[in-house]
């Protein structure tokens, strides 16, 4: 039979229909519906300056919001040959650490939502709100920061701020590791996500999974390691796992904090003096610029005359990832709760993956958006 997940789900933060085809319990395939929540952002920034642009960058994801802001205008500095000075590379990175954080807190969260183990779910959100604090204490928001712009960061800090947020870190720390033992060597949550909602190493490759995703299926990349910032004055290692299941997926991510909390530090331990802002002159051209959000890799193309954008595409992360999950790690799920919790494994961002989709029905056709063909619609 087919049974329909969704799109309005208890386990689910955004609306999507998983299409399931199930014999008794058991899970054969899947299949997705996307549409719910599609919002031509891309659309809406055609033809607009990047101090417009950049506000409606920050709105493709609500959860990891501060990265695209980062990747805009890195693209259009890019495209200008100029990078920002290097206390606002070292800033960026604080910010986008302290981010990372909270989103794997809040993906490790729901998961165990799914899973109905609601101790579990409260202390990661718990744990999370500190850093939401830090967040707001650099950048004034917690969610829409406004923070970075092309050249820079709008902002400096000072050696209050980075003491609050080291205090905050420094408590995180000391208290993290007992959470994650309660899942690690937890019999009730262990049994419910081992060997569940494998997806192996081939396969990632097939379903271009990235981020944790990808990792947790023993794809050893982080696109941290081609930053400038990071490859030229940090340190960090690169967290991967080989199992593939629900399991994995939740500790890659749980594995992935203590690095971020290495990285934080080090920028608070050397964060260089100057300036945090500089004028860029942006000229006509095309830059295409990739980083590592919380869910993998975002990417921005972008095409300007010098003032205003001609175009613009931004693909991310969950686009690949929940793919890979509807094609990969449901298929043979043993049962249809378990399809749930493989779902919410993937940490899936439904807005951002959101994308619109052309038929052409004489012709029998069926093509993927692209900038171009929203110009056309009616």
């Amino acid at each position: 039979m087919i049974l329909p997940l969704g799109p309005m789900h208890p386990a689910f933060k955004e609306p999507l229909r998983l299409k399931l085809k199930t014999r008794g319990e058991k899970v054969l395939s899947a299949e997705i519906d996307y549409g719910y929540v599609h919002r031509g952002i891309e659309r809406v920034m055609t033809g607009k300056t990047w101090q417009k642009a950049i506000y409606l960058s920050e709105r493709v994801c609500g959860i990891c919001s501060y990265i695209h802001t980062q990747t805009f205008a890195e693209t259009f500095e890019l495209i200008s040959g100029e990078r920002a000075p290097l206390r606002a590379q070292f800033l960026r990175v604080l910010t986008n650490e302290l981010d990372r954080i909270q989103s794997h807190l809040l993906a490790n969260s729901t998961y165990f939502k799914a899973l109905e183990h609601e101790t579990l779910f409260m202390y990661m959100l718990y744990l999370r709100e500190p850093v939401m604090d830090a967040i707001e204490l650099l950048t004034g928001n917690r969610v829409n920061m406004g923070w970075n712009v092309v050249g820079g960061v709008r902002m400096d800090v000072d050696d209050t701020h980075l003491q609050k947020v080291r205090d905050i870190i420094n408590n995180l720390e000391s208290e993290y590791d007992k959470y994650v033992e309660m899942f690690e060597q937890g019999p009730l949550v262990g049994l419910r996500s081992k060997d569940v909602g494998v997806m192996s190493k081939e396969d990632a490759i097939k379903g271009r999974a990235v981020g944790p995703i990808g990792r947790a299926s023993g794809l050893k990349h982080d696109l941290r390691e081609d930053h400038h910032t990071y490859r030229d004055h940090l340190d960090f290692n690169v967290i991967w796992r080989k199992e593939g299941d629900n399991f994995a997926r939740t500790m890659n991510r749980f594995d992935e904090i203590p690095e971020s909390i290495s990285l934080i530090k080090q920028v608070i331990d050397n964060l260089p003096e100057g300036e945090v802002r500089k004028k860029i002159d942006i000229g006509a051209g095309y830059g295409e610029w990739r980083n590592e959000a919380p869910r993998g890799e975002v990417t921005y193309m972008i095409e300007t005359n010098g003032n205003l954008i001609n175009n613009i595409s931004i693909r991310t992360p969950s686009i690949m990832n929940i793919d890979s999950c509807a094609k990969y790690m449901l298929q043979d799920a043993a049962t249809v709760a378990d399809a749930v919790a493989t779902y919410a494994s993937v940490d899936p961002c439904v807005a951002c993956a959101e994308r619109v989709v052309i038929l052409d029905e004489k012709e029998g056709k069926k093509e993927f958006q692209g900038i171009h063909n929203i110009k056309y619609l009616k």
